[in-house]
């Protein structure tokens, strides 16, 4: 009996997941989670219509795309998504976390403002599997609401899509350049930074049509990352010797420093008055709006603190290493302009727990 994954072709973190999976060779099927396996298996199991959900042999249920890889990294043998070294083990942590929090935004911006029409077409399929393109379409309309209105809050809105398109095909040419010379961020084996870009990447920015047209245009290197990323060899490549970075890497940290950071420094002191006011209380989803810069472009996003429990792992591997790797660590953290993570203050430690974010007692 295989493990079942339950997620739909233009999910972003099921692209994530899937990719993993694939490479990591586990067995497992994917199963359309459509409004019936919703209410049926992710609801009650879960408490709250979400994908990608993972459903083991012995009938556990995970939720969460690092919570998932993570039991399989454990559970399967072979080569590990993590690299062994310090300095690419905190690029590949920082990595999954500006792909997982922070490029949702040219993901989300791009999926609605240029492929609207043709999604609603993909959110049917999964909402109506058996109807016809017509039907399809008009319960895509009813069931992609919720998330294009999900878009403002994200802070996509005309006075900042200048900043996010400019910072989007800026990244593009980055990682153009970048896999000219590596097949993947770390060398010919995948990491969990590449499963944190792979995502957005393929699942609204390479196989959207209209973005898709974009990234093999402007970047047909990433692009063709991307085809290695969802139709890998499983389990092959390894990483760069020596605990190399390398320096076409450094731009795209330097662009995580720049923009998520100063957000997600933003974001801490309001958890931190949160937790000190709600003390045992669930924590919400979002803590209200926090201000945020691209390119230039300044507005107001949702303030998550799921962003900061991801970056909390980087911070935590930070803070296990001393010595020469920690000391390598800082120096690369201060070349890609991340001075502000080596003494980032979280206000209080996040878990994940039984499906939900809180705060450690």
């Amino acid at each position: 009996m295989s493990a079942i994954m339950y997620g739909a072709p233009l999910s972003l973190y099921s692209g994530k997941l899937r990719a993993y999976l694939d490479w990591k060779g586990a067995d497992y099927a994917e199963v359309l989670a459509t409004p019936n396996i919703h209410q049926s298996e992710i609801i009650p199991a879960v408490g709250r219509p979400v994908i990608p959900v993972v459903k083991l042999t012995d009938g556990t249920v995970l939720q969460d795309t690092t919570v998932i890889i993570d039991h399989f990294e454990a559970a399967l043998p072979g080569p590990s998504a993590y690299p062994g070294t310090p300095c690419q083990r905190l690029a590949a942590l920082l990595l999954e976390t500006f792909g997982d929090e922070w490029l949702v935004i040219p993901a989300m911006h791009y999926r609605w403002n240029y492929n609207e029409e043709w999604v609603y077409g993909e959110f049917g399929k999964v909402a109506l599997p058996g109807g016809t393109e017509a039907e399809q379409h008009e319960a895509g309309k009813a069931r992609g609401a919720a998330f294009k209105g999900f878009v403002p809050m994200l802070g996509i809105n005309e006075a900042t899509i200048p900043g996010i398109e400019k910072s989007y095909e800026a990244l593009l040419a980055e990682l153009d350049a970048h896999f000219a010379v590596h097949p993947f961020l770390l060398g010919t084996r995948p990491s969990i930074g590449d499963f944190g870009l792979i995502g957005p990447l393929y699942a609204h920015n390479y196989r959207d049509p209209a973005s898709g047209e974009i990234m093999r245009r402007l970047a047909p290197q990433v692009a063709k990352w991307v085809e290695r990323m969802i139709a890998p060899k499983p389990l092959s490549g390894v990483f760069l010797a020596d605990d190399e970075v390398p320096e076409t890497l450094l731009p795209v940290l330097a662009r995580m420093m720049g923009e998520q950071l100063p957000y997600l420094a933003n974001v801490a002191p309001m958890l931190g008055e949160w937790a000190a006011a709600n003390s045992g209380e669930d924590l919400p989803r979002a803590l209200g709006m926090a201000p945020f810069e691209i390119e230039g472009a300044k507005g107001e996003r949702l303030a998550l603190p799921f962003s900061l429990w991801m970056l909390q792992r980087s911070l935590d591997y930070l803070a296990s290493l001393g010595g020469e790797d920690r000391a390598a660590c800082e120096a690369m953290l201060r070349e890609c302009g991340g001075e502000a993570l080596i003494g980032f203050d979280m206000p209080v430690r996040l878990v994940f727990e039984n499906y939900k974010l809180r705060v450690a007692a």
